[in-house]
């Protein structure tokens, strides 16, 4: 990263704290318990759940200091955040606007209805981690390979491009995985895939948490906007909800040209699953640190690394439908394949139905601030 610009293709514009739109307004205890949980990850350099890249030298001397603090007021971290960081607006090199040059959207913990082995009413599997998938490094170079996040491993050791969904849907890992448990359509399942984590609770009332072991590698395609793209639903009435009835309605059969539109997306992601013994327990994110609703993000790993601070400015409709200023400093602890370049955010919202019906509506522009180590220079 030591030419930090050039490798973002981004302008970083550097700015004063006073520039941050009510910076000094937030709760900045809220964001400083969130960044503590980086700090420890980074100072004991504990393992990615998704490979990222090395924290900046500076990161690793900061979170050691500010461990050393522990919990602090608002008035307390909003000073440290000043007195450690640097803020810089981040302006990709085709922004034609500063005041929209960052896209967010948000994502969510769903928490539904499942069952542990396959019946009636749940029929749709979740696999775990295949014993043939290999996950690639972050710049690893194979020709063979190029685009593709992970690899499948042939009894012979060389390295292929692992199934898509379709083929996985038509049983090309069958072998290699197994459930760890069932819900009740491929469009809940496809949902689970695209957040990254789930809670799921069983009829005999056990739940358990779902978490993100590994995808497939190939990329990911937005299926809402192929359906917008195709005048199946309009952009301003895209929803979630809407996007599940489509899949689950259309087609001679139901269901039918729903699961074809689920296959135009080969990203497929697989899971490990445990027991629920705290409720209140958020899901671990990219980082190997739990997620905090409201606070936590997911950027491009490829370019940020965990722990960074970046301050969001946007109206979004993010207590109900109403457009409404969301000014708050987030931690970047989570990443995903559909978040894509320098100034691309997804806000985490937090577990349950409330949390995803607000996350599905958000697809806003607005500005993305990071705020970099005093004596690093992008």
């Amino acid at each position: 990263m030591d030419d930090l610009s050039k490798t973002l293709a981004a302008r970083l514009e550097k700015l004063s704290f006073e520039n941050l739109t009510l910076f000094e307004k937030d709760n900045h205890q809220e964001s400083w318990k969130a960044y503590l949980q980086s700090c420890r990850a980074i100072f004991e350099a504990i393992p990615h759940q998704r490979l990222g890249l090395e924290p900046l030298s500076q990161q690793v001397e900061i979170a050691k200091l500010a461990l050393s603090l522990g919990p602090l007021t608002s008035e307390e971290a909003r000073d440290f955040f000043e007195t450690q960081f640097t803020p810089y607006l981040i302006v990709p090199n085709d922004s034609l606007n500063q005041a929209s040059s960052a896209f967010f959207t948000a994502y969510y913990r769903p928490e539904i209805f499942a069952s542990p082995v396959c019946t009636e009413n749940f029929t749709e599997p979740l696999f775990a981690r295949p014993d043939d998938l290999v996950t690639l490094l972050l710049g690893e170079d194979i020709a063979e390979l190029s685009g593709f996040a992970a690899a499948r491993l042939m009894p012979d050791g060389t390295r292929k491009v692992y199934p898509s969904r379709a083929e996985i849907d038509a049983g090309a890992i069958e072998s290699h995985t197994h459930p760890v448990a069932f819900v009740a359509d491929a469009i809940e399942a496809f949902m689970i895939h695209v957040q990254g984590s789930a809670r799921l609770r069983f009829p005999d009332g056990t739940k358990i948490d779902l978490t993100y072991a590994g995808r497939n590698g190939r990329p990911y395609t937005s299926i809402g906007k192929i359906l917008i793209a195709d005048g199946e639903i309009p952009l301003e009435d895209m929803s979630l909800e809407r996007l599940k009835a489509w899949v689950r309605q259309t087609g001679q059969r139901p269901g039918e040209r729903g699961r074809a539109l689920l296959h135009r997306n080969d990203s497929f992601v697989f899971f490990s699953a445990s027991p629920v013994h705290d409720d209140s327990l958020e899901p671990v994110a990219a980082a190997n640190v739990p997620l905090t609703p409201m606070r936590s993000i997911a950027v491009d790993r490829s370019l940020w690394p965990y722990g960074l601070p970046f301050w969001i400015e946007a109206n979004l409709p993010w207590h109900d439908d109403a457009m409404i200023p969301f000014h708050r400093l987030m931690i970047a602890q989570d990443t995903g394949s559909a978040i894509l370049g320098p100034a691309r955010a997804d806000l985490y919202f937090g577990t349950g139905d409330d949390a995803g019906r607000l996350a599905g509506n958000i697809r806003h522009h607005g500005r993305m601030t990071v705020l970099l180590p005093k004596g690093f220079a992008p």
